[in-house]
Parts: structure tokens; C-alpha cells; sequence
């Protein structure tokens, strides 16, 4: 499996394990991992579709995406992430160093992530299968219960694909867990309002979204 790496100047504050969109490794990916390495984090991206010929894929190309998606299981992410936590601790980062951020396909993932492993923190943007679950993973609201890293979701209530009654059903099942949660809804963004090579691209939650993703890793993951 290929990792997408970044590093900042100097030493790595800790580390964040950046999960792709549904089509792959894009260059905006790699640019959110150079965005946490300005911030002092050495960031990785996993290419989850290193099973099924690791392709990156334009965002008007929906109908190449789904071969890839339904070759996903969470088994086969669970490995992978596992993976990722190995090169990381291999690097000399403990897992409380570590936080996982995914983005639409990869905000389910990290959630998923959240669940079974103790990490540093995880952030979800607009992640979904809240209601249904995906890729053989629970309902996010029945996973919900079995947190054990904190835990930030940030979502859009323009979003066609994931129900405001569906995040306000997550709010209310994180709402019991015993780590840190929080959800964040941005009233004029959509699907995918943080990449900004999408035209669902929203500035000012995009902006707030980062610096509140930003806020949450520096207030939980533990210092070197």
C-alpha cells in the first residue's frame, strides 16, 4: 500500500492519517496533508484502493468511482489503517500522538477508526452511512457506542447525500459515549465544502472547519 507523506520543517509536533475522498489520493489530498505539515504534523495518506489498481479519479468521473468503492470491506480498512499506525509508531509516534481526519468517504473510515482504536483524535468531514453503514461497517450510530478516541464531525446542511436528521441522530448517540464529541452543521454548505477543486466548495466553512479541525488535535493529541 502506498502512503502519500508530508513532513514540516523541522520536528513533527505528531502525526495525522489523512483519509481519502472516494477518488483517491487526489492532488487535493496531498495538499491537505501539506496543509498539516505547515501546521507541524507529519501527515500521511493511505491509498486505499491499492487493491484495485490505485487509480486517482476526476471528480466528474463518478461512474469510475464505484468498481473501486465496492471493492472496500472493513476488514481490508481496518488492515490498512493498522498499517498506517505501524509506519507511524515505526516513525516514534505513539498512538495518543495520532489523529485520524477523513473526508466523505473517508470520514466514515474515521469514525470507523475512532471505534477501534485509542488514537490521539479523529475528525469526519461529512462522513456517511450514519443511518445505513458502508463498506461492511456498522451504522455510525450504532458504532457510536464503542468510541474510544474524541471525536469532532463537521457537516453540511446543504449536504443531498446525508440528511440533517441523520447528523442530529449521530449528535444524539455521541452524545452518551465517554470520550470528547462534537458536531458542527455550516447552514450554506454542501457535499464536499472543504475540497476546493469540487464546485461545492464553501470558503468560510471550509475555513472554520479547519481551524476547528486544527483546535481539536492540538487540544487532545498528546505532546512529544
Amino acid at each position: 500500500m502506498g502512503l502519500y507523506e508530508a513532513q514540516p520543517q523541522g520536528a513533527a509536533r505528531n502525526a495525522v492519517i489523512v483519509i481519502q475522498e472516494a477518488f483517491g489520493v487526489t492532488g487535493y489530498i496531498q495538499d491537505v496533508c501539506r496543509r498539516f505539515a505547515a501546521a507541524g504534523y507529519c501527515a500521511v495518506a493511505p491509498h486505499l484502493f491499492h487493491r484495485s489498481g490505485d487509480p486517482t479519479i476526476a471528480y466528474d468521473q463518478m461512474q469510475q468511482v464505484l468498481p473501486h468503492v465496492m471493492r472496500l470491506d472493513a476488514e481490508g480498512l481496518e488492515a490498512d489503517l493498522d498499517a498506517t499506525l505501524r509506519h507511524l509508531t515505526d516513525t516514534g509516534f505513539q498512538p495518543a500522538q495520532v489523529a485520524v481526519v477523513g473526508f466523505c468517504m473517508g470520514g466514515s473510515v474515521a469514525f470507523l477508526a475512532a471505534a477501534r482504536r485509542s488514537l490521539g483524535g479523529a475528525v469526519t468531514f461529512y462522513g456517511g452511512g450514519i443511518i445505513e453503514g458502508r463498506f461492511g461497517i456498522p451504522p455510525l450510530v450504532d458504532l457510536a457506542v464503542q468510541l474510544k478516541t474524541p471525536w469532532l464531525g463537521l457537516y453540511g446542511d446543504l449536504d443531498q447525500t446525508i440528511p440533517v436528521e441523520q447528523v442530529e441522530s449521530l449528535r444524539r448517540a455521541v452524545e452518551a459515549v465517554a470520550v470528547p464529541c462534537e458536531i458542527v452543521r455550516y447552514a450554506q454548505a454542501g457535499h464536499g465544502f472543504h475540497c476546493d477543486a469540487r464546485g461545492s466548495y464553501h470558503e468560510a466553512s471550509a475555513r472554520d472547519a479547519w481551524r476547528r479541525t486544527l483546535r481539536w488535535l492540538d487540544g487532545h493529541l498528546r505532546s512529544p
